[in-house]
């Protein structure tokens, strides 16, 4: 068989394509060039279809594995990338202004008021911040746990007052 009659018998299956691309695609457009795509690949790969085989069962698995091959392209593809649609307003607000250069002076502020406690106040308040307990502090610095409870009061209270700017709330 040459290929003039090769593209003459699997145009002769370009309906029953059609039908069965609309049970993939659910829509006309989408059927339309599957089937395409699905000639498209016959006629480059006739070379490989065996004479007295299943031309249409040969042509539908054509199909399904371009639909199937199609459809992962599309899921993996969606996967990486965020449409339009589904980028809020407060989310391209928060990606436009918020970045790391805005944390880095951020942090430098946070620094400088940590650097304006006095060490009474300093040790207990980062020593609190790393997580260790009220009792843990009072222990290692040998004063009362009151004391220890005022010091990291007086010390958010002042980094508070330095850091106004930022607007915290208790």
């Amino acid at each position: 068989m040459n290929k003039l009659e090769f593209n003459a018998l699997i145009t002769d299956h370009a309906d029953s394509l059609k039908v069965y691309a609309r049970n993939f695609t659910r829509d006309q457009d989408d059927a339309n060039d599957l089937v395409q795509e699905t000639l498209l690949k016959a006629v480059t790969y006739f070379k490989n279809f065996k004479e007295g085989t299943n031309l249409k069962g040969w042509l539908y698995t054509i199909m399904k594995n371009t639909f199937i091959n199609n459809y992962r392209r599309l899921v993996k593809t969606n996967s990486f990338i965020t449409k339009e649609e589904e980028i809020t307003s407060a989310n391209l607000f928060v990606s436009a202004s918020k970045n790391r250069g805005e944390s880095k002076f951020i942090m430098d502020d946070i620094n400088d008021a940590l650097s304006n406690l006095s060490d009474e106040y300093y040790i207990p308040f980062t020593m609190y911040f790393e997580g260790y307990k009220y009792h843990e502090i009072s222990d290692h610095l040998n004063i009362p746990i009151g004391t220890v409870k005022t010091r990291i009061h007086v010390a958010r209270k002042s980094m508070k007052k330095t850091l106004n700017a930022y607007k915290f709330t208790n």
